[in-house]
């Protein structure tokens, strides 16, 4: 029990020691633990790496029949690491090649063609329904929601952030992210 919590100790501080190193640092206690040199210069991966090394050194690492599996595992899959030294350089194949031109979507932002935008602004309610081909405000028809309410106030307004419509596509009102 004792030679348990002296070993558990002396791992604890090691691994502390870790916390204050610099990245150069962690490169060359790297090296000391796993025999070769790191490509990473990610502090955080180098720690974790490390820190992991010395528990399995003391305490034991993954046991036979998880070692076996992982390389049976390893073995079976085909996951390339590098891109084929031709990916980039290869011709297209015209044949194969389709040309289409998408019409844009609407903006997700919009409610539904039909709906009334309103929103009381120095005292009076402006309000711009939103039409299949475009934004009506009292009776004219504008091509964007903030010529629309440039038109309603005199001034140079985005409609977006004028109706609270969130400020990038795909947003939903109130959220921050």
């Amino acid at each position: 029990m004792k030679t348990e919590t002296n070993t558990s100790t002396a791992v604890r501080e090691q691994i502390e020691a870790l916390r204050h190193m610099t990245v150069g640092q962690l490169k060359d206690r790297y090296r000391d633990v796993f025999g070769e040199s790191s490509r990473s210069n990610h502090k955080q991966f180098l720690f974790r790496r490390i820190a992991w090394r010395i528990q399995a050194n003391a305490w034991g690492g993954l046991s036979e029949r998880a070692r076996r599996r992982a390389l049976e595992i390893a073995n079976d899959s085909d996951l390339r690491i590098r891109a084929p030294k031709n990916f980039l350089k290869e011709d297209l194949d015209e044949t194969r090649t389709i040309e289409a031109h998408v019409a844009p979507t609407e903006d997700p932002r919009l409610p539904i063609a039909g709906a009334d935008l309103v929103r009381r602004y120095r005292g009076k309610d402006i309000v711009v329904r939103v039409r299949e081909d475009g934004f009506e405000y009292s009776g004219q028809l504008y091509r964007s929601l903030s010529t629309a309410v440039r038109a309603a106030t005199g001034t140079p307004w985005n409609g977006f952030a004028f109706f609270g419509l969130g400020s990038k596509p795909g947003r939903k009102r109130g959220s921050s992210k």
